[in-house]
């Protein structure tokens, strides 16, 4: 009892001192993961602590659970729509620069270190697969929002990139196990098998899964549980299958997440919170396996190749991998530099202890280096290397808080509170001047600490937080109504950004030249701007994608799918 006691005892206090010191992480402008492991190191046998934790097997099975997790909240929350743009790329770089990567760094481990080249191929697989989350939750924490092209890329990558690393890792042990070749045609078999299965089977648990959700009604804290455990059945039984598990469970919340569900936001914050805490979990233990000592005696050669990872390899196999796509060398490089390493490449060191291949302690120890080494220098970059290349564009005023109201109609209704900000159209105004009419229901004003009735004659101010029941495709435009540009320096920002003239989508360039004085291609005459931006673009157009016609920069501001409604306008003279 008294064990069990002082193991709770240990693991609630390294969490909650782990979640407390990452109230620094966004202030210092280094990735949450970082603290959590740092502080896992510091209670193990080496640090403060001095807990002694050498059980490999448990450690990789918290790791496998904590990734099945990850993932099935990375599909959940991975837009169809950023499909449209970003799929091909992001498929490109989880398949063709993972194994340019893992080539690369090979090479290098198999001259540096004296490995064996299947093993030097072995330590290129392990840390050739990047973390998004610590990404994004950086970028989050900083107010930066990439545009729609790179954002997708990044985030689709790291949803499916994972696999194909783990895939080459079990590969290479299996080679090495069996004193086999890679050239034997079991390996085809394999990879075939692998990511069929995985893709098949995700995909088919995913509709299974949604259909339950639509058909069973439970308490609202439930549905996210039950999303939980279905992801991991499938993770489970797509590996018995002889699937890739990790490929399947990104599937099924990629399939699940397409359709809105009762109770999504709930759904969301829960699983938010589990795949926060799967990461805390797994990074503190994989802390508490480390041994900095050990490490030391690896740290030349595990900061050679973390630099070379980081400044070589990366960028090679993100230019290529990137180069039938026509991404603009801003967004290739920031993609390229932005390829943090976080726990997976950890994990995978765990599987050549599993295997019991001789001498797997050193690619645990530079694994865990390149990890740290990612961690400190990329993560502490991304949202400079954001601004830097001009990869970001102007934040979106969000609402302050929405509600699925869960009602069995259609459209669906949210619950959505705004807040009135000053000198925007909703300030001073009555209720007869909300957007939409009757299909905009005012539930209630608070006021001064109170909450009021809006009836007739009740004028909005500055600071009321309204509450509002509305169509979920009425929200962006509600919005724009009581927060206008939210701030004067958000309103500067976008200024600078789309330029100080906002023009419609369908607008023709012939009406545009005539106003503005300026001289067009003749074929472009008759095109409204949505198509003469699409013409000269090489890409499908996003949110911040910019072209030149003449003397005036056309800067895309607002797209209804693939259709641009809002052009910004600037003379080039002021960029």
């Amino acid at each position: 009892m008294d064990a069990t006691n002082s193991f709770i005892l240990l693991g609630a206090l390294l969490l909650f001192t782990s979640i407390l010191a990452g109230m620094a992480s966004s202030r210092f402008g280094f990735p949450l993961l970082l603290i959590f492991l740092g502080v896992g190191m510091l209670a193990g046998q080496d640090g403060v602590g001095g807990v002694v934790f050498d059980d490999f097997q448990t450690a990789f099975l918290i790791g496998n659970l904590a990734l099945a997790i990850i993932l099935l909240d990375g599909g959940l929350r991975t837009h169809i729509r950023t499909f449209r743009v970003a799929l091909r790329p992001a498929v490109s770089l989880a398949t063709v620069g993972v194994m340019i990567t893992a080539g690369a760094m090979g090479a290098l481990a198999t001259w540096l270190m004296g490995f064996d080249w299947y093993y030097g191929l072995l330590m290129g697989a392990i840390i050739g697969s990047t973390d998004a989350a610590a990404v994004f939750s950086l970028l989050k924490g900083s107010g930066t929002r990439l545009n729609e092209r790179v954002g997708s890329t990044l985030e689709i990558e790291s949803g499916i990139n994972d696999p194909m690393a783990i895939f080459l890792t079990i590969t290479l042990l299996e080679v090495i196990s069996a004193g086999q070749s890679l050239l034997d045609p079991w390996i085809l078999v394999f990879l075939v098998q692998q990511f069929g299965i995985g893709a098949v089977l995700g995909v088919a648990f995913g509709f299974l899964l949604r259909e339950v959700l639509r058909r069973i009604e439970l308490a609202e804290g439930l549905y996210a549980l039950l999303i939980a455990s279905g992801g991991l059945l499938s993770f489970a039984l797509i590996n018995e299958l002889g699937g890739s598990g990790f490929l399947g469970v990104y599937l099924t919340g990629l399939v699940i997440g397409t359709a809105r569900n009762r109770g999504t936001f709930h759904v969301l914050r829960i699983m938010d919170g589990l795949a926060w805490l799967a990461q805390a979990g797994m990074f503190l233990i994989l802390g508490l396996l480390v041994t900095p000592t050990a490490v030391l005696d690896q740290i030349v050669p595990a900061l050679i190749l973390a630099f070379a990872l980081l400044l070589v390899a990366r960028p090679i196999a993100i230019w290529i991998g990137l180069w039938p796509f026509h991404f603009n060398w801003r967004e290739t490089t920031f993609i390229a530099w932005v390829g943090l390493r976080g726990a997976v490449p950890i994990v995978l060191a765990l599987f050549p202890m599993i295997y019991g291949i001789p001498d797997a302690e050193r690619f645990f120890e530079i694994a865990y280096v390149v990890v740290i080494t990612s961690l400190l220098i990329q993560g502490s970059t991304v949202p400079l290397a954001a601004r830097l290349l001009k990869v970001e564009v102007p934040p979106l005023a969000e609402p302050r808080q929405r509600a699925d109201l869960n009602l069995p109609i259609e459209p669906r209704l949210e619950m959505v509170q705004f807040v009135v900000g000053e000198h925007t159209d909703a300030d001073g105004a009555g209720l007869d001047r909300l957007p939409f009419g009757e299909s905009v229901t005012v539930a209630g004003v608070v006021r001064n600490l109170a909450l009021r009735k809006a009836e007739r004659g009740f004028r909005f101010q500055a600071g009321d937080i309204v509450l509002t029941i509305i169509p979920e495709d009425m929200i962006n435009d509600l919005n724009r109504f009581f927060t206008g540009e939210r701030r004067k320096k958000a309103a500067l920002a976008e200024q600078t950004f789309f330029g100080a003239f906002s023009l419609r989508g369908g607008a023709r360039i012939a009406d545009l030249a005539q106003v503005y004085g300026i001289q067009p291609p003749e074929a472009l005459q008759e095109a409204t701007l949505d198509e003469a931006i699409k013409s000269l673009l090489r890409n499908p157009p996003v949110v911040g994608d910019s072209v030149d016609l003449d003397r005036v920069s056309l800067t895309v501001r607002e797209m209804d799918g693939p259709t641009i409604t809002q052009v910004g306008l600037k003379f080039r003279e002021e960029t």
